[in-house]
């Protein structure tokens, strides 16, 4: 299968990067990049293109790793240092089901897409780096979100700059996708902003609807965000897309294992 078939071709040419539609989708994304940290491309994939991927996410959930547990905002594990209303010291559940690249069939839409160098090339102009590369993790590459009742994802900021995702199917109640764009900055941890996130008194949180068929980029790693909790059926699905500026990134053996269940040894 071309993976140009799962997509709308007309708001989204990835194959033609000299055309007017390629140029207009790569400044919305940039300005959305620009504005809050987050471009939403929506209709990405076209209505076949996304039965064809929902049918695929629906086969492949059955194979998801459930992890779940308390976790920190900071992905990082319990420490002495920090009092314990400080949000470093923090503990919230997650409860979400993660399907890893290596049990994504060859034929699978997804993998297609994902695998796809007229994608890579898209998001690399997007976020205007001189390189792009697949994320050389074997679990990690490309992810199949899986979430039913009363599953959540804690608030947390990711460990890589940017993420993309793919929004496939949305919870019918919950399960929505809220941020505080930018709440960190290389600099500057403002703690006092994590905290009013953690204890819900922000005024700065944001609610990403992200329909169907909507592709986002997201800069993770100074954007505060969680998952909340997904209430009734059908379950969400959300695939992850793994991009990084460097070649060869993969996760550590404890991160495999905790989000995976597994370890699987890197093979450059």
């Amino acid at each position: 299968m071309n993976p140009a078939a799962l997509i709308d071709v007309a708001r989204y040419p990835l194959e033609t990067p000299a055309s007017a539609a390629y140029a207009a989708a790569v400044a919305l994304a940039q300005t959305g990049l620009r504005a809050a940290g987050a471009a939403e491309l929506p209709g990405f994939l076209s209505t076949t293109g996304l039965e064809a991927c929902v049918a695929d996410a629906e086969r492949l959930g059955a194979k998801a790793f459930w992890g779940e547990g308390q976790g920190s905002a900071y992905l990082e594990a319990s420490g002495a240092a920090w009092p314990a209303d400080h949000p470093r010291a923090q503990r919230m559940p997650f409860r979400v089901g993660v399907v890893a690249y290596d049990q994504f069939p060859v034929h699978s839409p997804l993998r297609q897409l994902y695998e796809w160098p007229p994608l890579l090339e898209f998001i690399r102009t997007v976020l205007g780096t001189r390189q792009l590369f697949h994320y050389a993790d074997p679990l990690g590459a490309l992810n199949l979100a899986v979430m039913g009742d009363g599953d959540v994802l804690q608030w947390h900021y990711d460990q890589t700059d940017f993420v993309v995702s793919l929004a496939l199917r949305p919870a019918a109640e919950g399960g929505h996708f809220e941020v505080a764009p930018r709440l960190r900055s290389d600099h500057d941890e403002c703690y006092s902003e994590v905290a009013s996130v953690l204890n819900g008194t922000s005024s700065v949180v944001e609610v990403l609807a992200l329909h169907a068929a909507t592709l986002l980029l997201f800069e993770g790693r100074h954007s505060l965000h969680r998952v909340s909790p997904i209430v009734g059926a059908p379950s969400r699905l959300v695939a992850l897309l793994g991009f990084d500026n460097a070649p060869g990134t993969c996760s550590t053996p404890e991160l495999q294992l905790k989000r995976y269940g597994r370890v699987v040894p890197t093979r450059l």
